[in-house]
């Protein structure tokens, strides 16, 4: 009898197997978000390759995010209506798929294509890495799962150059882009066998799902008119489609009356508003979630061109250059998981001053140190903002989703990382044009530019830290997870 099949002869996180199921879907839920920034570093590449223009690839790069973003809640939802492995299964079996068609597309019109769909089936994956952690640990266990979730997250966003200029320095040209998505199929084939030997099943938690196909569509429309114009603010998309702001506003309005409307007649919404209203924590830690990766992702574009443009480092130097963050997120997030069921949001406010502290210290110091001593200088403060962001991710996730009731978690995942995504697209435009904004002001100081976006970065972060604060003090009675009441609503679901 293989893992899979006897899962629920275990009551929650009891099952022997729990740890190898976290293991491999973490593996996989790397894969995906190193797709993210991965082919940030093949750009120049894949321009060589196919001969086109750098408007042409920017879609290559950010069509991704895109559609990633749009399938969250989705794919949330689907894995709690039909069951997290079998969702986590037939998605990845997708990403692997659509990554080999990225690979081999011969044109840029057809790259495009893979890209969108690579991302489409990558949401419907990540937020069944967040269900089966709430599926299968309890207690101060389930802060160590999401500590795990925390360091891969980290560890992914900021090795993604690294790892790409790796492989393109390695496969070469013309073709080396193409390695960048191909290196998927050997490493997804292998998680797809492990996932389905240890994988536990977890049972759908309606007998017949009911699936809100027009929440889905009114939710896809309001994130795609938010992402839209920022993922294309490169090329003036901020510029010519500022409206698609606009028309957010009433269809996110007619989303949350349809959804009311569902839980009103019995009916299982996508997502249930109650999740922000009845759930304890959940409202406060999105926010804090989506603010601070507006800071924290959109720095690596800036450093990305600062490092190559700029400094006219490889790729590969230009990944290794910010090493230090990733190392000191991967490890913090690691012990931020052992220590988040005793210190609560204590450790997220302590994580994001320590992210402070540590951007400002790189600003300042870009600002002072020459450039041939500057990498350096900087790396004991990106180590110390590293350290910091390893205690905002895995806490935060765990404290957001620690009263979510199980037959949500798949759904409460996918909005809190939705919202993540949202600030993802947002920070990465904003610090850009900043940076761009000071070095074009300047004559040509990248040192600025890097410094002006890092100030930026500090902002919006230390927004995030007063979020923190507040909810600390309003709930100053649950901040440990110990003190979180056992919650359930009483729902269609």
């Amino acid at each position: 009898m293989t893992a899979a099949t006897s899962a629920t002869n275990h009551p929650p996180g009891e099952d022997p197997r729990r740890w190898r199921a976290l293991v491999v879907t973490l593996a996989g839920g790397f894969m995906i978000l190193l797709d993210v920034s991965i082919v940030t570093v093949a750009v120049p590449s894949i321009q060589h390759g196919l001969g086109s223009s750098a408007s042409g690839v920017q879609w290559v790069v950010s069509g991704y995010p895109l559609t990633f973003g749009l399938a969250l809640v989705a794919g949330g939802r689907l894995g709690d209506a039909f069951g997290r492995r079998r969702m986590y299964l037939i998605a990845l079996s997708g990403f692997v798929l659509t990554s080999v068609l990225a690979g081999l597309a011969p044109t840029l019109l057809l790259l495009v294509i893979a890209r969108l769909l690579q991302g489409l089936v990558a949401g419907l994956v990540t937020p069944q890495n967040g269900g089966l952690i709430q599926d299968l640990f309890r207690g101060a266990e389930r802060g160590r799962a999401f500590g795990a979730l925390g360091a891969t997250i980290g560890v992914s966003t900021a090795a993604g150059p690294v790892v790409g200029g790796l492989i393109l320095d390695a496969a070469g040209e013309p073709d080396g882009w193409r390695w960048v998505f191909l290196v998927n199929l050997p490493f997804g084939v292998l998680t797809l066998v492990l996932a389905y030997l240890f994988v536990p099943k977890t049972p759908p938690h309606r007998a017949k799902p009911d699936i809100d196909v027009l929440g889905i569509v009114l939710l896809g429309l309001t994130v795609l008119c938010l992402m839209f114009p920022v993922v294309q603010s490169d090329t003036g998309g901020l510029r010519r489609f500022w409206w698609l702001f606009v028309v957010a506003v009433p269809l996110g309005w007619a989303f949350l009356r349809w959804e009311r409307h569902r839980v009103a007649r019995g009916r299982a919404p996508l997502v249930d508003v109650r999740l922000f209203t009845e759930t304890p924590g959940y409202a406060w830690g999105a926010a804090i979630g989506a603010v601070y990766f507006c800071g924290f992702s959109g720095m690596w574009l800036v450093f990305a061109v600062f490092f190559q443009t700029g400094l006219g480092f490889s790729p590969l130097e230009s990944g290794l250059a910010v090493t230090p963050f990733a190392l000191g997120s991967a490890a913090a997030a690691w012990i931020a998981g052992r220590l988040v069921e005793r210190w609560g949001r204590r450790l997220t406010v302590a994580g994001l001053v320590l992210v402070v502290v540590g951007l400002v210290a790189v600003a300042v110091i870009t600002l002072v140190v020459d450039k041939d001593h500057l990498i350096a200088a900087i790396t004991l403060p990106l180590l110390v903002a590293g350290i910091g962001g390893g205690a905002v991710i895995s806490p935060n996730t765990t404290l957001t989703l620690a009263c979510v009731p199980t037959n949500m978690s798949g759904v409460a995942s996918g909005v809190l990382q939705t919202g993540q995504r949202v600030g993802t697209a947002i920070g990465t435009a904003a610090l850009a044009a900043i940076f761009y904004a000071a070095v074009g002001a300047t004559g040509g100081r990248y040192t600025v530019g890097l410094a002006a976006a890092l100030f930026g970065a500090v902002v919006l972060v230390l927004t995030a830290l007063v979020l923190a604060i507040v909810d600390f003090r309003v709930n100053r009675g649950n901040d440990e997870l110990e003190n979180f009441p056992a919650h359930s609503m009483t729902s269609s679901q």
